[in-house]
């Protein structure tokens, strides 16, 4: 596809195979199934049948094959979280995130978790990484270092002011130890808190329970940092009144004592040329009392959910770096890596045999995170997989009323099958087709999504 003086030009061939696609007899059925996965970008494919049976007379209630579909298979959502992969999926997954941090602010009646949340001390905590070497900036009023007025969308921000001098090993190696990082900061803060309280750890356990729910971003700079939810409860979860010491004012003031103590650092040893080295949080820790709808602060429950919830399927994309895993060093080159990611990788495979456990060269593509980009503690809110639980028993519904079987108690039918894994994407015409009705899904889905952002806030206003 090209654009030349002001007119849209296609290809023949992606032509013929949109008109080959579009002209099938089958085409209605297969946009419903392309509506099904919510406009997936690289659907899976699965061949196969199934049956469902009463179970005491063994009467067949209905029978489904794949025989029947376009081109007999079934295509189902790939269900990749990273919006460079699969922006439908990704969209998905963003608003599971969302539901998910919602609910450990405001409360959900369906997820047992009291609206009375709101009244628990809770901050919007940013933790950054420490500094590898001077990069390029953009400040407000001042010139970067190197004496330009960046805009904000230059490709240099972020970037070494001088790659000679700049850490790279460090940089890699904090991220590959971010995860450890934070289990210390965690456990620390829990004995902070409890200081503060006047409590011995297991005094604390009695009284009280601290809730985070946190997602992981790259700075430009790729160096790894994490937004998090804290929250204090009672000793039960959300559903318990925190004790009556917790305080939004002593959980800030835990928070950063924490953040500043020796304790929650990770030491790496020295290997080869490599030094041993102390990581620690960096300076710039940002601490906010997270506000509810109405009363006019800027950190509100919706503002936190929505920004973890985008973070949650960006991974590495700002930084330009890859979004899946790479074989070797040439392919830096064959996929025009910028030079500061490229580094970065390659100071992972550099590093691999000297730190084997850390599976460097295997998470290089991540700047050498090896985390989950999204994580909760047990009693923070609800799960993604009792959500995700939830879509699948809506569906499983329709699905029953669809085949008639609405009436029937499922416990009373046997469903037998056969599944087999039988491809996965579209052909070039379908890819295209498949993005034009993913684009119509998306607009129906934002402007509900806005409409009913609307009716909440004028309801909190109301209260």
């Amino acid at each position: 596809m090209s654009q030349a003086s002001g007119q849209l030009c296609l290809d023949p061939a992606l032509l013929g195979d949109m008109l080959r696609v579009a002209g099938a007899p089958g085409y209605t059925r297969w946009e419903d199934q392309v509506r099904r996965t919510g406009g997936c970008s690289d659907p899976i494919h699965i061949t196969g049948w199934t049956i469902a049976k009463d179970k005491t007379s063994g009467e067949i209630l209905h029978r489904y094959s794949t025989a029947d579909e376009p081109g007999a298979r079934l295509r189902i959502a790939c269900g990749n979280r990273r919006a460079s992969r699969c922006p439908a999926c990704a969209w998905t997954y963003s608003g599971d995130t969302y539901h998910l941090i919602r609910a450990g602010l405001a409360g959900d009646d369906r997820r047992d978790i009291p609206a009375t949340v709101r009244e628990h001390p809770r901050v919007f905590a940013t933790l950054t990484a420490p500094s590898f070497g001077p990069v390029h900036n953009h400040p407000a009023a001042r010139p970067c270092r190197c004496g330009t007025h960046h805009p904000e969308d230059a490709p240099e921000l972020g970037t070494a002011l001088d790659p000679a001098t700049y850490d790279y090993a460090a940089a890699v190696l904090f991220n590959n130890h971010a995860g450890q990082l934070w289990q210390r900061f965690t456990t620390r803060l829990r004995r902070e808190i409890a200081a503060s309280a006047g409590l011995t750890q297991r005094e604390l356990k009695e009284e009280a329970r601290i809730s985070f729910g946190k997602v992981a971003e790259f700075q430009k700079r790729g160096a790894i940092h994490f937004h998090t939810v804290i929250r204090i409860d009672g000793p039960t979860g959300p559903a318990s009144p925190p004790p009556t010491w917790a305080s939004t004012e002593l959980l800030d003031r835990s928070i950063r004592t924490a953040v500043a103590h020796s304790y929650t650092s990770v030491t790496v040893t020295a290997a080869a040329d490599q030094p041993a080295r102390t990581f620690r949080w960096g300076s710039q820790l940002d601490v906010r009392p997270i506000k509810a709808f109405g009363d006019g602060g800027d950190i509100t429950e919706q503002a936190v959910a929505s920004y973890v919830a985008k973070y949650a399927t960006k991974a590495a994309e700002n930084t330009g770096t890859l979004d899946r895993r790479i074989g070797n060093r040439e392919a830096l080159l064959l996929l025009d890596v910028p030079d500061h990611t490229a580094r970065l990788i390659e100071a992972c495979l550099d590093l691999d045999g000297l730190y084997p456990d850390r599976r460097l060269a295997a998470w290089s593509h991540m700047l050498g995170f090896r985390g989950h980009f999204s994580t909760k503690s047990r009693h923070y809110s609800t799960t993604l997989g009792a959500l995700r639980q939830t879509r699948a028993d809506y569906r499983a519904a329709q699905e029953r009323r669809a085949r008639g079987l609405d009436d029937i108690e499922p416990d009373t039918v046997r469903v037998l099958g056969s599944w087999q894994y039988a491809g996965h994407g579209h052909s070039p015409g379908e890819a295209v087709l498949a993005s034009t009705i993913a684009r119509g899904i998306q607009l129906n889905r934002q402007t509900a999504r806005e409409a009913l952002a609307d009716l909440t806030t004028e309801h909190e206003g109301e209260r």
